[in-house]
């Protein structure tokens, strides 16, 4: 397949998962305003929407590997693109995010966040955002689930080393929560920006959990070994050169 057929091919496919998302949304709205089930079912449909359309549309098959939490945990996840979000989001029975505040504006983004129980924060002010979700657990005004958080703070693309952020050592601590790294190679396959998408196999694997009651420390260096290693592993996998 030439590279212009594949960038057609996925130029569709983009267009494709964008007006999807608003027919699901718009389609799971009135469910989702009376309750949260209709949010979570809707984000559900969504995700496998999009992991379905992507085998015949760009050639990406999906595997998640180990096994996905139902209890509620923290997820320390590797970012590398959308992919992991739904791939992730798909695996647990009722995920949640804490999530840049500005998509709050983003249109069905921002809704559907707050009802499937997404904390937002406002960028340089995560330590207040933190402590506010801890206490918003402790009152019960956030429903349990499976807290899933990105330890580098954004997309990070295969190859590219970044430090990972206290947050995910501070929420593990305060929740006295298992702590569940997750590993990916998803940016091999679908980059973190860009319109094309290159055929193969995108893996999302669940490793082991770390158990609650480690020192910070402790758990930060035990977090960032498992998934930088495993993620490094299954992105040779995929056949990119770490």
């Amino acid at each position: 397949m030439t590279h212009a057929v594949q960038w057609i091919r996925s130029l569709i496919f983009l267009v494709t998962i964008y007006l999807g998302m608003a027919v699901v949304a718009i389609a799971f709205l009135p469910w989702a305003i009376v309750s949260s089930k209709g949010a979570v079912a809707a984000a559900h449909a969504y995700c496998r929407m999009v992991l379905w359309l992507a085998r015949p549309m760009v050639g990406i098959k999906t595997e998640v590997r180990g096994t996905p939490p139902t209890d509620e945990v923290v997820i320390a996840a590797k970012h590398q693109s959308f992919l992991d979000i739904l791939m992730i989001y798909s695996s647990v029975p009722h995920g949640k995010f804490i999530m840049k505040r500005e998509l709050l504006w983003t249109p069905f983004v921002g809704i559907y966040g707050l009802r499937i129980g997404c904390v937002p924060v406002n960028r340089g002010k995560r330590g207040a955002a933190i402590k506010k979700m801890v206490a918003d657990v402790a009152a019960g005004k956030q429903k349990g689930g499976q807290l899933i958080i990105y330890p580098q703070g954004t997309r990070v693309p295969p190859g590219v080393v970044k430090p990972y952020k206290v947050g995910s050592a501070v929420l593990y601590k305060e929740l006295g929560q298992d702590c569940v790294p997750v590993a990916c190679n998803v940016g091999v396959v679908w980059p973190k920006t860009g319109i094309m998408y290159h055929p193969g196999t995108a893996v999302v694997e669940f490793l082991p959990r770390i158990p609650a009651g480690l020192q910070p420390e402790e758990m930060m260096k035990e977090l960032e070994g498992v998934v930088e290693t495993r993620s490094n592993e299954l992105m040779r996998e995929a056949g990119f050169q770490i």
